[in-house]
Order: structure tokens, then sequence, then C-alpha cells
């Protein structure tokens, strides 16, 4: 027992010099790099220019010269009919914005100053596409996100989510907001519930003699622990957090999609959208390719990206985060991909 104390005491000293020595390096580099970040960068993209352009470089290839200028004449025949059309009158724009979401919602960072930009410039008039990936995480990171988008409903503009792969969990929490939810045909959704889980390892410190002390002021300040003894009535209480966590979940989604029986779809089981459609969790099938063009014919797009440049500590810190969440969840994403294998 003696030895092992004293290999284990070893063990320890060198893992936390070797954290010591990290946190010292990730604090100098933060130290220089902390005033080294940009200004924020906006990008738009004009589609119906990008749409052309690809129809163009199509045509070029599979239409003889003659027919080539005979289509490009017409075409901008056409063009000229529709302003001509329109002039005097607004021409409707819509703003197309991209949320990829991970267990954290980071992208929200990104979102807050994209809704805002919007807000500045957009009226009724207009409308906001989202094309929205997410399999869902942190309940107050994604309530966040939510609310990023409530901004734009109040603001009475339209609001259209698009999802092509998933919006599950917190990601669904995101979609209900819409006015208009698409989705792919076999897109996930739904997974409305709330999930915790935490290894115990009080035995094993047990086991080997090893004491673990949790202070703390306030009896429920923490209940459930890693590597403490955790009680029945710890257990109880974290449970009755999940329930009222889930109850407040099932009322927020339910004031953004009256129409769904939330009862039904709110046991934390995700469908396909091709299913979904049924229980009113999506309104189309459709992708964000085929709405996007098709509402081009009558409309500008504008593809809104904002990037928020990050110091070297951020990109170094965002890295070990990037690797410790693959390692700890790359099991889960597989055991849930394995399941929509053709």
């Amino acid at each position: 027992m003696l030895e092992f104390i004293s290999e284990y005491g070893l063990f320890l000293a060198k893992a936390l010099t070797v954290l010591v020595f990290i946190w010292i390096l990730v604090s100098l580099l933060f130290s220089f790099s902390k005033k080294a970040r940009g200004d924020d960068h906006f990008e738009v993209t004009h589609l119906n220019r990008k749409y052309k352009s690809l129809k163009d470089i199509l045509f070029s290839s599979l239409l003889p010269k003659k027919e080539l200028k005979k289509t490009r004449k017409q075409a901008k025949k056409e063009f000229k009919k529709e302003r001509k059309k329109t002039s005097g009158e607004a021409r409707k724009r819509v703003f197309v914005l991209n949320f990829l979401g991970n267990i954290k919602a980071t992208a929200v960072r990104h979102l807050r100053k994209e809704v805002t930009a919007i807000l500045s410039v957009a009226s009724s008039g207009d409308e906001v596409v989202v094309c929205l990936e997410s399999t869902g995480g942190l309940v107050h990171e994604h309530g966040f996100a939510a609310s990023q988008l409530l901004r734009i409903k109040q603001k009475g503009i339209p609001l259209t989510v698009a999802v092509d792969k998933v919006a599950a969990s917190g990601g669904y929490m995101m979609a209900c907001v819409a006015d208009k939810i698409i989705a792919a045909p076999f897109a996930v959704v739904g997974s409305i519930g709330v999930l915790a889980q935490l290894p115990n390892f009080n035995r094993m410190l047990d086991k080997h003699g090893i004491d673990f002390e949790l202070m703390k002021a306030g009896e429920l300040k923490r209940t459930m622990t890693m590597f403490g003894k955790n009680t029945n009535e710890d257990r109880e209480h974290f449970n009755e957090q999940l329930e009222d966590t889930h109850a407040l979940f099932k009322e927020f989604v339910k004031d953004h999609r009256p129409g769904l029986d939330i009862e039904k779809v709110a046991t934390g089981e995700h469908w396909l959208a091709s299913r979904a459609l049924a229980l009113n969790l999506v309104d189309t099938l459709m992708t964000s390719d085929d709405y996007l063009l098709e509402a081009s014919h009558d409309a500008d797009i504008y593809e809104i990206s904002c990037t928020v440049p990050r110091t070297i500590s951020e990109r170094i810190a965002a890295t070990i985060q990037a690797s410790t969440e693959k390692l700890f969840f790359s099991w889960w994403q597989q055991d849930r991909d394995t399941r929509f294998l053709g």
C-alpha cells in the first residue's frame, strides 16, 4: 500500500508540474496576445449573383456559341422586364445566416453580431433564413442562442429556419422559435428532453484509502459529485432540477409551436423530418438550397457572415477544448450515427 501511495504521489507531482507549466505558458501567450485581437469582419455575399454566375458557367460549357448568345440576350431582356415591373417598389431582401452548433453553442458569438447587423437595416417586408445544424448541448448556451433568434421575430421580421441535417434538443429549442421550419426529408429533429450524466469515483478512492473533502455553505450548493458519496437525497434533488428544466423546455416549445401535441413529442425522442412533418415539428420538407434558389426569383438574397478574430491563447484553448470534446463524446456520436445508416 505504501509503495502504491508513493508511486501515486510521484505521478501526481509530475502531472501537477506539467499542468503548472502549461498554465504558465498559456498565461504568457495570453498576456502577449490579448491586445492583438482585430476588428470583427463582416462578409456579405449576394447569392443572386452567385447563382447567375453558376448558370453562366454551365451554359458556356453546354451550349453552342450561337445558342449561348441567344440565351444570354433573352435572359437580359427578362431581367430588364422584371426590374421595370418592380421599379418604384422595395424589392424583398432575404438575409441568410449559418449556425453550426456544438455542445457549448460557441457560434452564438457570431450569431448575436449578425442579428444586430441585420436588425439595423431589415424591415417587416424582408425575411431572415437561418441554416441551422445542431445536436444540442448546454441548456443556457442554446437558450441564449434561441433568444438571439427571438430578437428577429420581436422586430416583426419573418424568420425561417432551415434544417438540412440535424436540429435536436438545444438545436430544436432554437428552431422552434421560427415562423416556419423547413427540413430535408432525412434531417433529424426533436429530442425535446434533458440529459445529465457523470461518473463517480468514490468507491475507487475509498478502496485506495484516499479521502475527498467537499466544503460548502448552503445545503443545496452542490448535490451530485464525481468524487464524493452521492446520497438518494442528492439524486432526488438533482432529478427535480432536470424535471424542472424539461418542463421549461416544453413550455418554450409549446409557446412557439402551439399546434404541437407537446406531451407526445417531448419524450426525448427524435424523428426524421419525413415523420416529424405529421407531428407538426416541421412545416415543409425542402432543403435550404431549394428554398433559397426559389426565393431568388423574387428577392435579393444576401448571406451574412461575421468572423470574430481570436487571440493566440483563445486558439490554443479552443484546440484543447475541441480535442477533449472529441475524446469524450465521439463514442456517443458514433452510436447515434450508426442508427441512421442506410
